[in-house]
């Protein structure tokens, strides 16, 4: 399948290009050490559009398609994960949900200041106890006349301290398993939830994880997402989307892998010559190009499924494993071409390699998306 590019989607791909590799990228080795979260990197792509693509203009957003998001986030990825990742948790997962579930009150307090980019949002599912699966969790929500009050710990939250808004899964119906979980927008400064530990991370180091903790959180019963029991649902939808992002983020960083490679292949030389000429590189060098291909041809063709409205849900695991297993991959690669100096903070390959290896984890890690695949096929 050939993927054209649209003179829109070439004009946004063209546009962020240029942003990232000007602005993103000037300090993002920087904040890899101080783990400063970018917060004028998203007053500008806010600004630009990129922090509510695919939410129609009415909503603040741009109303653009899902391939026209995946070429934007590549771009931001290609310079800085950690601020692909924040990008990819507001649009794919937090800006989605509350424009397809949400009530006109909750787009309009919360969905028109994310989709411009004025606050922050943020995701909870996973707890302490229950990662890839979230049926276990032990968060709950008990109602109380008009309100909720909302008990549990969320744990490796992303944005979870700099967020404005965060959706967070709770259960209403402790016996009805999955069809017992609800979701609930809360607004962050609510009582009772209180930001907790702040991850020291690998990887993506300038943006935020953290524990959120809701202790007798009280929320109004108009905080429900959706209805009652829709929480699983609601998360399911996400998670589809998350992962597209997920594969995109892949996709530039294993890009900027590659280009670093290239660049550093054309200048080392070794026995006479450019490290370039020699055989073992070069193939290493194309393997790396073909892997990153595949992977762009799997991203494209599920976020283009989604454009037509298919069930996309097998395409974004396919497409997530394996970019996440490629970038993997290619930045081992990258390390390897460039040696000692690969293994040193002097050249960006070191970080690229450290940002890329939670890829495979979160949003469903490797193994949950061979059984979502799996499923499909065997059914």
């Amino acid at each position: 399948m050939s993927f054209k590019l649209s003179d829109e989607q070439l004009m946004i791909q063209s546009m962020v290009r240029e942003f990232s590799r000007k602005v993103v990228a000037a300090t993002a080795a920087e904040r890899d050490q101080t783990k400063e979260f970018p917060w004028k990197n998203f007053k500008q792509m806010g600004e630009l559009g990129l922090m509510g693509m695919m939410i129609p203009t009415e909503y603040g957003g741009e109303g653009a398609d899902a391939v026209s998001y995946v070429l934007a986030l590549s771009e931001i990825a290609y310079s800085c994960a950690s601020t692909s990742v924040v990008m990819s948790v507001q649009n794919s997962i937090v800006c989605e949900s509350i424009n397809r579930f949400g009530t006109e009150e909750q787009k309009q307090t919360f969905l028109v200041p994310l989709a411009q980019g004025e606050i922050i949002g943020a995701f909870a599912l996973t707890e302490p106890d229950a990662g890839s699966d979230p049926v276990s969790q032990t968060t709950t929500a008990v109602r109380d006349d008009n309100n909720y009050v909302i008990n549990g710990t969320k744990r490796f939250i992303t944005s979870g301290k700099n967020s404005r808004a965060v959706i967070v899964t709770a259960k209403t119906d402790e016996t009805a398993r999955h069809k017992g979980i609800s979701a609930f927008l809360v607004a962050k400064d609510t009582p009772g939830l209180i930001v907790g530990h702040m991850e020291d991370k690998m990887g993506l180091r300038a943006s935020d994880t953290t524990d959120l903790i809701f202790e007798n959180c009280r929320v109004p019963a108009s905080a429900l997402l959706g209805n009652e029991g829709d929480g699983f649902k609601i998360a399911m939808a996400g998670l589809d989307s998350g992962r597209i992002g997920i594969a995109a983020q892949s996709l530039g960083v294993a890009q900027a892998a590659l280009d670093a490679s290239v660049k550093y292949a054309k200048k080392r030389k070794q026995f006479g010559k450019a490290i370039a000429n020699h055989q073992g590189i070069r193939w290493q060098i194309a393997d790396m190009a073909t892997q990153i291909e595949a992977a762009r041809q799997l991203v494209m063709s599920a976020a283009s499924m989604k454009d037509r409205k298919e069930n996309y849900t097998t395409q974004a695991s396919m497409a997530k494993l394996f970019a996440s297993e490629m970038v993997n991959q290619v930045t081992a690669r990258a390390i390897q071409i460039h040696g000692g100096y690969g293994f040193t903070k002097d050249y960006p390959v070191e970080r690229f390699y450290r940002d890329a290896r939670v890829f495979t984890i979160y949003e469903g890690t490797s193994e949950i998306q061979r059984i979502v695949i799996s499923n499909s096929v065997l059914k």
